[in-house]
């Protein structure tokens, strides 16, 4: 067995969970690509699923959430390997061999790779859920967007619940 086969097993969750989130990402982005023409957002490109709810299109958002620093693709590629680099070198102050933590962080590395992936080959990252309420149009995202949502929502929920830190008992002295 490798020295490192007890380190890895330690990490499985995480390990197991990243990988498929982003494989589902990639493959429900390569499906979208094969199915509609880029740019989609009215018919006959979309294709609507829930009347007035939910529609599937296809665009490329070179920046963040909510087109945030559009067009620094490149620049948010840097910070995605920032924070992959980071998660690795902090692992042990994150709690990542807690079992809820590696499930938070699987979804969050997931959904890092795989828009880190887009933006590498595509130079933009391809959005395609669709969802209207009333007038309002939520922003187009991704399945690793939603990685990342999630794993971000589930850490935040984890370190709220994480009991504080206990002093360590002080020795009798004796004294009253």
């Amino acid at each position: 067995m490798s020295p490192l086969a007890p380190r890895f097993a330690r990490y499985r969750l995480l390990l197991g969970l990243a990988p498929a989130v982003f494989a589902l990402d990639q493959i429900t982005k390569l499906w979208i690509a094969e199915v509609m023409p880029p740019n989609t957002f009215g018919p006959p490109g979309h294709i609507e699923i829930v009347p007035d709810f939910f529609n599937l299109v296809r665009v490329g958002n070179t920046g963040a959430a909510w087109s945030i620093l559009s067009g620094r693709s490149t620049w948010l590629a840097f910070l995605a390997l920032v924070a992959l680099l980071a998660i690795f070198v902090f692992r042990r102050h994150l709690g990542l061999e807690r079992r809820g933590v590696q499930l938070a962080f699987g979804l969050l590395c997931g959904g890092i790779l795989g828009n880190l992936l887009d933006r590498i080959r595509l130079g933009y990252v391809s959005d395609f859920l669709d969802f209207h309420f009333g007038d309002y149009i939520y922003p187009t995202f991704n399945i690793a967007d939603c990685g990342i949502v999630c794993g971000v929502i589930l850490y935040v929920l984890l370190s709220l619940r994480q009991p504080a830190p206990t002093e360590p008992e002080k020795p009798a002295t004796g004294k009253v």
